[in-house]
């Protein structure tokens, strides 16, 4: 390297110090008092291994080896997670001016998280059961359940959305939106962890559907590429946090591609949004809404045997 190259590089390297020194809410520079994305992704498909052994990675399950391997992988998640929440709860402790080691229940806390995590897990597989069962009626180009859990991106990003909102539901910071962050990267699907969402649940294609954090979403509904359930009023929501701000979308609702529901609205159970469509009102059951001409939207009610 000649003199003026490590003058220049010098330069930069100061500049930079500089920077580190103004913006420090965008670094975290010193002890590693926050868990590693990196850490928080591999725990996540340790998880899904747990979830669908032998369908996530290549590894080799057997009648013999299952018990032994699962059990490995299951002490190693309950240590991995229990340092995880530990270290974002007292991370959010020191945020608001606590310290964790001061709160003598924390300890009990943490690993009363984590145990129960684990001891959801078998339930969670019947719901993700239904979720891929969902999809098999759904969509005729679907040939097997376990086609759909290998390759559908639906059902990997509902199945990270369930594990993230059951630890978002128990107020863990942090760590439910670098999974949901994650597989959204990497599906084009982004569902906030905050989202209710009832069973078996259809995401078909899936690429650029967005799910706000307020949204409710009840059983058996059926979402397609490019939907949007989204909020009207950003300032409105940044001054009232707890607000209402997205659909509910009731039970048994198809939702097609590239439509927009925007709100505190309601899609009534067994209704059909068109394609395309942008809606921000409520409508009744069994109504099926669609785009009448460039700039208007019409509603129909669905006849019901």
């Amino acid at each position: 390297m000649s003199t003026d190259q490590g003058k220049r590089l010098q330069k930069v390297i100061d500049s930079l110090m500089v920077s580190y020194n103004q913006h420090q809410d965008i670094e975290h520079i010193g002890d590693m008092n926050i868990p590693a994305k990196e850490s928080i992704i591999n725990l996540t498909e340790d998880i899904q291994v747990l979830l669908f052994p032998g369908l996530i990675r290549q590894e080799s399950f057997d009648n013999l080896n299952l018990p032994h391997l699962i059990g490995q992988k299951t002490v190693s998640i309950f240590y991995r997670l229990r340092e995880a929440i530990e270290l974002v709860l007292c991370w959010k402790a020191s945020l608001e001016g606590e310290l964790c080691h001061e709160r003598p229940e924390f300890g009990d806390q943490v690993e009363s998280i984590t145990y129960e995590f684990l001891g959801y897990l078998p339930k969670l597989r019947e719901i993700l059961s239904e979720d891929v069962e969902a999809i098999l009626r759904g969509d005729p180009a679907s040939v097997s359940k376990r086609e759909i859990v290998l390759a559908y991106p639906g059902l990997q990003a509902v199945s990270v959305f369930r594990i993230a909102n059951f630890l978002y539901q128990r107020a863990v910071p942090l760590i439910p939106r670098i999974m949901t962050e994650h597989i959204h990267s990497k599906t084009g699907i982004d569902i906030h962890p905050g989202v209710s969402i009832g069973r078996g649940l259809m995401i078909d294609h899936g690429t650029g559907i967005v799910i706000g954090e307020t949204a409710i979403i009840k059983d058996q509904v059926r979402l397609y590429q490019g939907v949007t359930l989204g909020a009207l009023s950003p300032q409105h929501s940044l001054a009232n946090p707890d607000l209402k701000r997205h659909p509910t979308i009731e039970r048994n609702v198809i939702v097609y591609s590239g439509a927009t529901i925007l709100g505190d609205v309601v899609v009534g159970e067994g209704s059909i949004i068109g394609g395309n469509v942008w809606l921000t009102h409520s409508i009744p059951p069994n109504s099926r809404v669609f785009l009448k001409d460039s700039d208007s939207v019409q509603v129909e009610r669905l006849k019901v045997s």
